[in-house]
C-alpha cells in the first residue's frame, strides 16, 4: 500500500514539473505564429479537403505543438492561436491531465474549427472553455493523404489532430482546457 501512494506521489510530482517546465520555456508571439502558419501548411498539404473547413469556419484554434506524456498520469500543454478571417487575434494555451491506463510521449498539431458564430461566440467570452464541459468538439480522424468531406460533417465545432510523433494510444480531447494567454 505504501508503495502504491509513493507510486502516485512520483508520478504527480513529474506531470507537475512537466506542465510547469512547459511555461517556463514560454514562446514568443511571433514564434507562435511562425509555427501555426508551418501547421495550417502541412494541415493543407497532408489532408485533401482542409481548407474548405478552415475558409468555412468563423474563426479557428491552431496548436502548433501540443506536448502529451503519460504513465499511469497523463498531462498535456501547448500554446497556439485564434485566428478569425486568417488573422490571429488571440493566444491561448492547451491543457489537460489524465489518470488512467496509458503510457508513453507524443507531440501533435490540433486545429479546431468553429463552424458557426454562436460556437465562436460562446468560446471566446469564456475564461477557459472547457471540452465536454462548456462544448462538444466533434474529432475528425484523419491520416497524411486522407480526405475530409465537409458535406457530412455538421457539428458547430470539429477538430483535427494531425502532424502525430512520438506513440500515445488515445485520440480525444475529451477534458482540455483552453485559456486566453497574453504575448
Amino acid at each position: 500500500m505504501k508503495t502504491q501512494s509513493m507510486y502516485k506521489i512520483w508520478l504527480l510530482t513529474i506531470v507537475s514539473f512537466f506542465l510547469s517546465a512547459c511555461s517556463v520555456f514560454e514562446t514568443t508571439a511571433t514564434q507562435i505564429d511562425r509555427g501555426v502558419d508551418e501547421a495550417l501548411t502541412i494541415f493543407a498539404e497532408d489532408i485533401d479537403g482542409s481548407e474548405i473547413f478552415l475558409d468555412q469556419s468563423a474563426g479557428y484554434l491552431v496548436f502548433p505543438r501540443a506536448l502529451r506524456a503519460g504513465l499511469g498520469v497523463g498531462a498535456e500543454t501547448g500554446e497556439g492561436v485564434l485566428r478569425i478571417g486568417g488573422k490571429t487575434v488571440d493566444y491561448f494555451r492547451i491543457t489537460s491531465g489524465s489518470l488512467g491506463l496509458q503510457a508513453g510521449a507524443q507531440a501533435r498539431s490540433i486545429v479546431i474549427c468553429f463552424m458557426s458564430e454562436n460556437a465562436l461566440n460562446d468560446f471566446r467570452k469564456s475564461s477557459g472553455w472547457r471540452v465536454g464541459v462548456d462544448g462538444s468538439v466533434a474529432l475528425i480522424d484523419v491520416g497524411a493523404g486522407k480526405t475530409i468531406d465537409s458535406q457530412n460533417v455538421r457539428d458547430p465545432v470539429v477538430g483535427f489532430i494531425f502532424n502525430s510523433s512520438g506513440l500515445m494510444a488515445n485520440l480525444t480531447l475529451e477534458g482540455t482546457r483552453f485559456t486566453r494567454i497574453s504575448r
